[in-house]
């Protein structure tokens, strides 16, 4: 099924490709799941710079068939000097000389037309370098003054059936002003493990164009065994109202930006190990080494650095806290994991 990314006139494959987890899979077997999503008609795949390897393996996969598909990538450069060498490399790396569309990617402010950022974006895409641009964030206020800047074709956001009200406007705001809707996280960061609600829920959105990470062969299968036109009935809604139960309002996505820690906490894991421990299989969680992670929370200093980073606006040094203590409890036998 085939879906229009906003003013892009970009025609896609509803099914997009985040290509963030293969750059944790060797050369060969990478290659291996993009043929495998190449053949089965998934024809959007979404990069970055910042992602490693990850565009070097969608380069050797696909430089063969490049004008069958569509490449998006993206950069963090925050000066135009930095632009124009991840611009440069990106196309190296991937193979092409052209991108079918450019993100600004998380970047501490919204570039707006006339400023340097701006204008190197549309340089880049006067040349030909890029045919289209688009803005990633996970700040709804930079989302916003994105779409009310008039410059973006897209804007990348997470997004999934734990979402609320915030982003569902931001989906109706992105379809009123034709700017294509990427949903990033659309599994919830990690922490969803419905697949077929995941996908079912963004069947009911016609401007949003989900982003898998795919990471193993058995999750591309998984996605490509879906029917297009589910939708959520009552079985998978009442699966969705279960996990909106269980995750609450107050919890880490794992979208990283409290890192780093001046103290060396690896909050994005610590931060919702209570969660991963109940969701996921608990042994794995409690070797030797997480336990030595999850001490070091200890060492918290409550400087509210991560804080004031955090996209969310949660307390970060109270979900340490807590989640410390609930670990300690599961790992000592108080607490059981049913």
């Amino acid at each position: 099924m085939k879906m229009r990314l906003g003013k892009t006139n970009l025609e896609v494959n509803k099914i997009g490709f985040g290509a963030l987890p293969i750059q944790r899979r060797n050369m060969e077997d990478s290659i291996a799941i993009l043929n495998r999503a190449y053949e089965s008609g998934i024809d959007f795949y979404d990069t970055a710079r910042f992602y490693t390897d990850s565009e070097e393996k969608l380069g050797k996969a696909f430089e063969n068939v490049r004008s069958e598909i569509y490449l998006a990538s993206k950069t963090a450069a925050e000066t135009p000097e930095d632009f124009w060498k991840d611009l440069e490399t990106s196309l190296k790396e991937l193979r092409t000389d052209y991108l079918d569309l450019y993100q600004h990617h998380n970047i501490s402010f919204c570039p707006k037309e006339g400023d340097e950022m701006a204008k190197a974006m549309l340089e880049a895409k006067e040349e030909g370098l890029i045919k289209h641009i688009g803005i990633t964030t996970h700040k709804i206020t930079i989302a916003h003054e994105a779409l009310d800047s008039g410059l973006y074709e897209t804007l990348q956001y997470p997004f999934s059936y734990i979402s609320g009200d915030e982003e569902l406007k931001l989906v109706q705001k992105c379809k009123e002003l034709d700017v294509g809707f990427i949903a990033m996280k659309a599994m919830g960061g990690g922490l969803l493990k419905n697949a077929k609600a995941s996908f079912a829920y963004m069947n009911q959105f016609d401007n949003v164009l989900p982003i898998w990470g795919i990471q193993h062969m058995s999750e591309l299968e998984e996605f490509l065994s879906f029917p297009y036109d589910l939708l959520v009935d009552d079985d998978l809604k009442a699966d969705i109202e279960e996990d909106k139960k269980e995750l609450g309002d107050n919890f880490c996505r794992g979208c990283g930006y409290c890192m780093p820690c001046p103290e060396g906490i690896n909050i994005s894991l610590c931060a919702r190990m209570s969660l991963w421990i109940r969701r996921f299989p608990t042994e794995p969680n409690m070797d030797e080494k997480t336990q030595e992670t999850m001490k070091k929370t200890l060492d918290c200093i409550e400087c509210y650095a991560c804080v004031d980073n955090c996209p969310y606006e949660l307390d970060i040094p109270q979900l340490l806290k807590e989640n410390y203590e609930d670990y300690q409890n599961v790992l000592t036998g108080k607490t059981k994991i049913v």
